[in-house]
């Protein structure tokens, strides 16, 4: 008796269930940061920074060292990074491919760049490839991944001497999502942030992203993860031309720490049972 539920539907079912975690991730940011300039104080509750999970990561040494935190930075921090710490335990960047608002956001504008610029067959009128998203040329790759570790590595001494957070100023989280685009300069990270997103796939997460480099080593000891079928695997290269980290040799590579898991690769994989997501 065959299943009632096929390979398809199971992956589409997979994709619809990403897609609305990370779309109500989106909007509840949206909306803790709309809440944050409706009129009157009492509407407010604290600044859009105490919500974020690397604001627990920036203001951490000062805490640790004088009780106090880092200004627009509270002990919600704290609690909002142990979440995504937990996720991390447990199943890796997963934050990243399915809740982060600024991986989402990275995912609509590389949605539009392809819709934008698709091309159609002269013949048929079938669809064929776009210009966008473009790849960066691959002898840059390795040097521009470190870029968000170095990042990770200026921030977090930089946070024993500062008042703010470091990246408050340059955070696109706060341009997207704090509508308080009060600055020039977070007037200009916003408008870099969508063109970079526009062009290439989480150009953010893959060279920029401090929180992604904290969370990268959760990757190799993480207990939720996608295990191969060697003798099933064709290596037709399907999965590395999805993955939106760019990630090469994929099947080679399920433990890398660009790994967002956000699993397009098991969706896309067409022989069935190859990829396969397990515990332990």
């Amino acid at each position: 008796m065959k299943s009632s539920t096929s390979p398809k539907k199971a992956k589409k079912s997979l994709s619809s269930t990403r897609w609305t975690l990370q779309i109500i991730a989106l909007f509840s940011t949206a909306l803790i940061g709309l809440r944050h300039i409706l009129p009157g104080e009492s509407s407010r509750g604290g600044s859009f920074d105490t919500f974020c999970p690397f604001g627990g990561i920036e203001t951490l040494w000062p805490y640790l060292s004088t009780g106090t935190t880092l200004k627009t930075t509270n002990l919600l921090n704290f609690s909002i990074l142990l979440g995504v710490l937990g996720v991390a335990l447990l199943a890796g960047r997963a934050f990243c491919g399915w809740l982060c608002p600024v991986g989402t956001t990275q995912d609509i504008m590389t949605d539009l760049g392809r819709r934008l610029t698709r091309k159609e067959s002269g013949r048929s009128g079938k669809r064929t490839s776009s210009m966008l998203p473009l790849s960066i040329q691959h002898r840059w790759e390795p040097w521009l991944r470190k870029l968000k570790y170095l990042v990770l590595a200026v921030i977090v001494p930089a946070s024993s001497w500062t008042v703010f957070p470091p990246l408050r100023e340059i955070c696109p989280a706060r341009a997207l999502f704090s509508f308080q685009l009060t600055a020039p300069l977070l007037v200009s990270v916003l408008i870099l942030f969508l063109v970079s997103s526009l062009l290439v796939k989480r150009f953010s997460c893959k060279y920029l992203c401090p929180l992604g480099a904290a969370l990268a080593p959760f990757n190799k000891i993480a207990p939720l993860r996608l295990t191969i079928n060697q003798e099933s695997c064709t290596g037709c290269g399907r999965c590395d031309a999805e993955c939106p980290m760019d990630i090469e040799d994929i099947p080679q590579n399920l433990r890398s720490a660009e790994c967002s898991q956000c699993l397009i690769c098991q969706e896309t994989c067409a022989i069935q049972d190859t990829l396969i997501l397990k515990l332990g």
